[in-house]
């Protein structure tokens, strides 16, 4: 699958950075068996381990909205439960858009996909457009390269984007159905495909941007939900205030060190510094390409796009000091190896792009981030590809009713890491007073992929699905080490 959502990812992986969920796969690689079909089979997990498991597909309009919409296969994976009683399934929504919930399953949240199975069966759903459910063909990129600056970035972006969304049309494609509603409905189609009264959701970040669209729109066919790192339904485009006060907290964590302190006396100044260094003077930097190496211009945006996919998680957000301090220095050789060739950097996959220009930002929004933009940290580069697509696609917004907050009373386990630079603490806290029946869980010094941040997590998801009493707790990991060299 390519998205750009995971193109941030493809950072990561050009650093050796695992990606759990994520990788840049075909949309189908990941399924160990070609073209797989219905039935049981043994599902083998990036450890080596394999467990019984099952397939199982359904069909749903591609739009729900166009009269004789084509039908589409949905995919997931089923691991079942090994309860004497087995609860309501639980369904895991991965995040992206465009994680694949089978691939997930693979990584190292493997463990507690098994352990949910005390509970009920496990469904590791395909979400429309991704693995299993992937029907939007891969697409050559037409549209030159671009230099690394926010002009350059954006105008690929929203040319590249027109042309594949005619090219995906004229391929019978129904690109509007690529949305968080459609989406949602097919929670519930799986729902009845799995001939049960409820489904319990388990989902993480753009999972728990689905999962607040189904409670919105099928209250009564859910349980309960497990969610982290919360994406709210008008969180799509972050606030770059909120990035701000993400790297204040960080800066001060780094300001525990004297080491480190001496060397850097203010994290947020030196990133600047560069920023606007670079901008006002953009180097070229050779990157690997396909056939030998491709040049470059980099100028402050693209450090900050850099910089925007590091933030997530504390293995990366640990190397952001030394690359910052070299590049201060003037030695951009440390670019290179951050960069993966530009193919797989300037892509477009389609299920990713549409579900994120379709949920969009209200204006009211737009107006608070462009203003915060201006003077942050990491600008309006955190967000690309959104809102810098905003109107790429006439007619795709699903509009107020469906961003509007919402009144929760399903129960809700809500997990967060204090160091998840994806979706900060300051975004999540508008999602969680929208809970009325809530226990919350936090990870001191976590990321963004929580779940599998610390063992007791899992201990308290399993829990939280048998229905047993749960707390509001909080849990400590080790913070980061960050590198000056």
């Amino acid at each position: 699958m390519k998205h750009t959502s995971l193109n941030r990812r493809s950072i990561l992986a050009a650093a050796g950075l695992a990606l759990p969920g994520l990788a840049l796969l075909s949309k189908t690689a990941w399924a160990q068996d070609g073209q797989p079909e219905a039935g049981p089979f043994r599902f083998k997990a990036g450890n080596g381990e394999e467990v019984d498991a099952e397939r199982g597909f359904f069909e749903v309009p591609e739009d729900r909205r166009i009269p004789g919409s084509r039908r589409i296969r949905i995919g997931y994976v089923r691991f079942a439960s090994t309860a004497k009683n087995p609860g309501a399934p639980i369904v895991y929504l991965a995040g992206g858009p465009g994680g694949s919930g089978p691939r997930t399953a693979m990584g190292p949240r493997f463990p507690i996909f098994m352990a949910l199975r005390e509970v009920a069966d496990v469904i590791a759903l395909d979400q429309r457009g991704v693995g299993l459910s992937g029907h939007i063909p891969d697409r050559a990129t037409t549209t030159p390269f671009p230099a690394m600056t926010h002009a350059g970035i954006t105008a690929w972006y929203r040319e590249e984007m027109q042309k594949a969304w005619i090219d995906w049309t004229r391929a019978g494609i129904a690109m509007t159905g690529y949305n968080t509603e459609q989406n949602a409905d097919d929670i519930e189609d799986l729902r009845r495909h799995l001939g049960v009264e409820k489904v319990n959701l388990w989902g993480i970040s753009y999972g728990t941007h689905l999962a607040l669209s189904v409670l919105k729109r099928h209250p009564n066919s859910i349980g309960r939900v497990a969610l982290a790192s919360l994406e709210g339904q008008d969180q799509t485009v972050k606030r770059p205030a909120h990035i701000d006060m993400f790297l204040n907290r960080v800066d001060h964590l780094m300001g525990q060190d004297p080491t480190v302190r001496a060397a850097i006396p203010s994290m947020p100044a030196l990133m600047r510094r560069v920023h606007e260094r670079f901008e006002a003077s953009p180097v070229t930097v050779a990157l690997a390409a396909e056939n030998g190496t491709i040049d470059m211009q980099m100028g402050g945006f693209g450090i900050q796009y850099m910089a925007s996919a590091m933030v997530a998680n504390p293995p990366s957000l640990s190397m952001l000091p030394k690359i910052y301090m070299a590049l201060d220095a003037g030695k951009t050789d440390v670019l290179a190896p951050l960069f993966p060739p530009p193919h797989r950097f300037f892509n477009l996959g389609g299920m990713s792009e549409a579900m994120d220009m379709a949920s969009g930002v209200s204006p009211e929004r737009l107006a608070l981030i462009t203003r915060e933009a201006k003077t942050a940290v990491l600008g309006d580069a955190f967000n690309m590809p959104m809102p810098h697509l905003l109107g790429a696609i006439p007619g795709v917004d699903l509009g107020e009713a469906f961003r509007a907050p919402l009144r929760i009373e399903t129960p809700a386990l809500l997990v967060a890491g204090s160091l998840d630079g994806r979706t900060p603490l300051e975004e999540q806290a508008e999602v969680i007073a929208q809970f009325q029946s809530k226990t919350q869980v936090l990870v001191e010094h976590a990321g963004h992929n929580v779940f599998e941040a610390h063992p007791e997590v899992q201990t308290l998801l399993v829990k939280f699905f048998r229905e047993d009493a749960v707390s509001d707790t909080q849990l400590s990991v080790p913070p980061p080490t960050f590198a000056l060299a």
